[in-house]
């Protein structure tokens, strides 16, 4: 009783052991989204995304989006909430550039993306049940960022996010070198997708190299 009355203090989207209830929601909603990939080496930084089949007459859903002309993005999670998040990014991107005339660096969409999601949890709001990787390159080189609902951010050379994402990420990181090529980095994050899955999958994917940002 006396346990319940000390939760009683805080609020109600906290758990028993100090959790963002929310939050772990919202990521239990990626791990079952598509199975997505990030792959990044000194020279260039890849995205790929599994395309879920879907109903006849139907078209698939984009899952790889250009941001700016030397940037892209893709998520996992529920697709309503990744194109709100792509939105975003866009939009801070455009805003970047009418205020400095230059391209916005790759770490600052990151930090604001990762501010925008948190918003969501310090105001109660649902989280956004959706999580990102950024890729792109900057005066600063090339970089790969993957943004959490909570508005967690990471920076780093490989990423997996989605269903059975830790599978995907073993292969990534057993066969991950820094001198593969474009072509190299495509087939290993397929292999991954497949190796999650268990199938062969349809993936869109896209690069950024030479400074711009590209769907394959």
């Amino acid at each position: 009783m006396a346990e319940n009355q000390a939760f009683g203090r805080y609020p109600s989207f906290y758990g028993p052991e100090g959790r963002l209830v929310l939050v772990d929601s919202a990521l239990e909603a990626v791990s079952r989204g598509s199975t997505t990939i990030g792959i990044k080496t000194p020279r260039f930084a890849l995205i790929a995304s599994h395309i879920k089949p879907i109903r006849p007459l139907m078209e698939p859903t984009e899952k790889i989006f250009a941001i700016d002309g030397h940037v892209g993005a893709t998520g996992s999670g529920y697709i309503g909430d990744i194109l709100q998040l792509i939105d975003e990014l866009r939009l801070q991107a455009q805003k970047h550039r009418l205020s400095f005339e230059s391209p916005a660096d790759i770490g600052s969409l990151a930090q604001h993306l990762g501010s925008y999601l948190h918003n969501y949890t310090i105001y109660a709001v649902r989280p956004q049940a959706a999580s990102v990787i950024i890729a792109g390159a900057d005066q600063t080189g090339v970089h790969m960022y993957q943004v959490d609902p909570s508005g967690t951010y990471f920076r780093g050379a490989g990423f997996a996010i989605g269903q059975s994402a830790d599978s995907a990420l073993d292969v990534i990181q057993r066969e991950y070198s820094a001198d593969m090529t474009v072509e190299q980095a495509t087939q290993l994050a397929n292999k991954a997708i497949e190796k999650a899955l268990g199938e062969r999958p349809v993936v869109e994917v896209g690069v950024v190299r030479e400074g711009q940002f590209k769907k394959l």
